[in-house]
């Protein structure tokens, strides 16, 4: 089995609403614990302050990347507000990453944004792209440097979000008990399709943005795409191209002439006449309701590729929610090899990033455990899984450490 390519990246993902705490001024924080069945941040994992340990116990194991984000509402808690202070802490991170010896992969927009951009209607609102613009103006100073940067994560899913939101306001009796929008399964067996309106708008602040960033600063630039490795059960064929067309391609489609496309992939499931098909529930089904599908990243990314015209691939998240560490150093493994298989085929992938970093905060919910290290909730006590260390030989050995196992 061949190496991987020189400066490929080995790492893992966080977000700061999920991981931070106390992230006050955001829109999220705003609605948690509003609903039946939904679940505080709180201090979440308190890496606010513990980033320095989180990024150090990633180096130690082997890891040579971090994909983190910089939150919106810190930086801008009020309109035209711009905190330095704030924007020096998230330089701090990225001065921190370096010197560990990680490559920082800074995300600009992670689902949150500041409650003062939500009251204005958030991504329907009149002004939100120029928001946006501000936002990333204010942080440039910070990301001169930054080699990678991804515009706003998986705007397929924010669109989704967006939805779910506006539902909720206009039949709060329809939407009493709340579920993650990570969340399937018996409960909620398919997640609706996004707002193709908002996904425009999230287009069009994505192109803006990256015309900022290509002006000032020598950043690689995308964003990254929730690719949901869609599937058509036999003569669906055409139903399944209408259905990704409104869940992913249009957000694929986006990326043409980006630096690269972040694929973020945890299963699969099947498009037959009546569209998406429900996760079978089974002994595998995973703490997020997912089927157990390792050959989805293959899959995700070979559609990817395809779909932008051959825009480099960069892995910004891979995982499986369990509490089970053996199942997810199964799991990503066999993810591992199916990626790498693509790679032989001549997709150009920059690097794979897992999620999570951390178990942290899943939208409304604690029980799914995505991390490569535990948290004490009580006492922030870092805990390294033996997935962590696994990863971390698989980095530093490269595809031998797989074709070994």
């Amino acid at each position: 089995m061949k190496q991987t390519a020189e400066g490929f990246l080995w790492g893992a993902a966080t977000a700061a609403h999920q991981v931070e705490g106390n992230n006050v001024n955001s829109d999220f924080w705003a609605r948690e614990g509003r609903r039946p069945g939904m679940e505080r941040s709180g201090d979440a994992c308190d890496s606010y302050h513990r980033y320095e340990e989180d990024m150090r116990l990633l180096a130690e194991a082997g890891l040579n990347a971090c994909r983190f984000s910089i939150e919106w509402a810190r930086i801008e808690p009020v309109a035209g507000h711009v905190s330095r202070a704030e924007l020096a802490h998230y330089r701090r991170m990225i001065d921190t990453a370096r010197c560990l010896g990680l490559e920082p992969v800074v995300t600009l927009h992670h689902f949150t944004s500041p409650q003062w951009f939500a009251a204005e209607g958030g991504w329907t609102g009149e002004r939100a792209v120029e928001r946006f613009q501000a936002y990333v103006r204010a942080a440039l100073g910070i990301l001169e440097d930054v080699r990678w940067v991804c515009t706003i994560n998986e705007p397929n899913m924010l669109a989704l979000m967006a939805g779910m939101y506006k539902a909720a306001r206009e039949d709060p009796e329809g939407a009493k008990k709340w579920m993650s929008p990570t969340v399937e399964g018996a409960a909620r067996p398919v997640l609706p399709d996004p707002d193709p309106v908002i996904g425009a708008r999230l287009t069009e602040a994505h192109h803006a943005a990256r015309e900022i960033l290509r002006k000032y600063s020598d950043a690689s630039v995308g964003w990254t795409v929730a690719c949901q490795a869609l599937t058509a059960l036999p003569g669906h064929e055409d139903r399944l191209k209408e259905v990704r067309y409104v869940r992913e391609d249009l957000y694929l489609e986006a990326v043409r002439g980006d630096d690269f496309i972040g694929v973020q992939s945890y299963s699969s499931q099947n498009v037959d006449a009546g569209g998406v098909v429900p996760h079978p529930q089974g002994p595998d089904t995973t703490l997020t309701g997912n089927a157990y599908r390792p050959d989805a990243l293959g899959i995700a990314v070979r559609h990817a590729w395809q779909t932008t015209g051959h825009v480099p691939v960069l892995v910004t998240e891979n995982g499986i929610a369990t509490a089970d560490d053996s199942r997810r150093i199964a799991y990503t493994g066999e993810a591992l090899r199916h990626l790498f298989a693509a790679v032989d085929d001549g997709v150009d992938v920059r690097g794979y990033l897992h999620w999570s970093a951390l178990d942290n905060y899943e939208w409304g919910h604690w029980k799914p455990t995505f991390g490569l290290i535990a948290v004490d909730r009580e006492t922030f006590e870092r805990h390294p899984k033996p997935s962590l260390a696994w990863l971390g030989e698989v980095a530093r050995g490269g595809r031998t450490v797989l074709a070994e196992g």
